[in-house]
């Protein structure tokens, strides 16, 4: 039996991070593979130096890109054909949102340029939840920790959060949208019953 891939997106501070360490602890995701995107590999290491510096954004890229090539090859990729389900924080629709940004004054529709790069040998999820929420509320929530990279900008934050719902209206079939400016139990609720279904489909 194939597993599946299920992935978690979303801006800093729209509540990812809490709900996969909500799944994390749940018993009915005992046997699931639990990743996320940088990986804590020495190309997940170099990922982190670069969104922590000047590092050109093209340069950037590639460095991330590299570091989901090998996240599949070495994880993913045998997870699943193992039967397991996979479930990532962060995953190549944060490329496609985030660089989607950071690239737009070097070439037109950059969004579609980091997602044509990606065909033919990434993997798609099978399922992704991505938690919506408005970016000034998203800043708060980070308090300092808003401060220390350039993704955590609210003026990039708001373009990010419009390439997520892009993507997001493009794929219906694959994507759940989750707003999280609400009570932690009842997003809790929606994302169990969004996993048990794609689990038991």
């Amino acid at each position: 039996m194939k597993g599946k891939l299920i992935t978690l997106e979303g801006i800093d501070g729209s509540g990812k991070s809490t709900i996969t360490s909500f799944l994390n602890s749940h018993p009915s995701f005992a046997n699931a593979v639990f990743t996320r995107e940088p990986t804590t590999s020495w190309i997940g290491d170099a990922v982190y130096k670069a969104i922590q510096s000047d590092t050109d954004e093209l340069a950037e890229l590639m460095l991330f890109t590299a570091d989901h090539a090998d996240h599949i090859a070495t994880l993913i990729r045998p997870a699943i054909e193992e039967g397991k389900i996979v479930i990532s924080d962060r995953y190549s629709d944060s490329r496609y949102a985030y660089q989607g940004v950071t690239l737009k004054e070097r070439m037109e529709e950059p969004m579609e340029w980091i997602q044509m790069i990606h065909r033919g040998w990434t993997i798609v999820p099978d399922l992704t939840l991505l938690f919506d929420i408005d970016p000034s509320v998203a800043v708060q929530r980070c308090g300092k920790r808003g401060e220390q990279t350039k993704f955590e900008k609210i003026d990039l934050l708001k373009g990010v959060r419009e390439n997520y719902l892009k993507l997001a209206e493009k794929e219906p079939e694959r994507f759940i949208v989750i707003d999280t400016d609400r009570e932690l139990k009842e997003i809790e609720k929606d994302v169990l019953q969004a996993i048990t279904s794609i689990i038991e489909s």
